[in-house]
């Protein structure tokens, strides 16, 4: 018989699935699995309330306001309600409602005002995810999405740009490189989570480099 933590990660994964099952690619339920693997691989090393974590994880992506008319109140709010229906202690519900608001990118643009090794765990997996090979095909993904250019040598990228700037999203897929993907290794929470991101990073530099080769050609 499972305990009662297991049937609330069972629980968690259906309705996250259920969810996601029409989500762009590089934010799908394939993103919230690899998501969860990489924060339970990391927590063997770094320690955290796995409870936590694991449903952080589950939940960190349930509405990305990007996908919501940049509304960044509704992913907290559909988790905070599935929590409840768990019976979950206002605690625990509490601490994974912050989580879900702190974690993303666009938040390193302002002050933050919570912190836990558990953000700091999912946001590590979050940010590897985005990284590397599957990180780059998350990218174009994404640019696909927007219909944004691959890649224009007279638009050069905003490293100076504010949290509205980037919410909008207006860029080449390949400018996003350096104004999001290639800062992630430095930005890395956790020790295990620096350790992983080298060679991410090393790969999306190699791939820049053969992406360069063959545009001048």
């Amino acid at each position: 018989m499972k305990k009662n933590n297991e049937i609330i990660i069972d629980n968690t994964k259906k309705f996250v699935k259920q969810k996601l099952k029409k989500a762009e690619a590089g934010h799908d339920y394939w993103h919230i699995l690899r998501v969860l693997k990489l924060s339970e691989k990391i927590a063997q090393k770094e320690g955290g309330n796995l409870m936590i974590i694991r449903l952080g994880a589950l939940l960190h992506d349930i509405a990305d306001a990007k996908f919501h008319n940049g509304d960044e109140t509704i992913g907290p709010q559909i988790a905070r309600d599935f929590l409840q229906s768990q019976n979950l202690s206002n605690d625990i519900v509490e601490q994974i409602v912050q989580i879900i608001e702190q974690i993303s990118f666009k938040n390193s643009f302002e002050k933050q005002n919570y912190s836990s090794l558990e953000l700091q765990i999912i946001q590590d997996a979050d940010r590897l995810d985005a990284i590397g090979a599957i990180g780059i095909a998350r990218a174009f993904i994404y640019g696909g999405y927007k219909n944004n250019p691959i890649y224009d040598p007279d638009l050069k990228p905003n490293l100076k740009m504010d949290k509205e700037t980037y919410k909008k999203g207006n860029t080449t897929t390949i400018n996003h490189f350096y104004e999001k993907l290639l800062k992630l290794k430095d930005m890395m929470n956790t020790q295990t989570g620096k350790q992983m991101a080298e060679e991410r990073h090393r790969f999306m530099l190699q791939f820049l480099e053969q992406f360069y080769n063959e545009w001048d050609i």
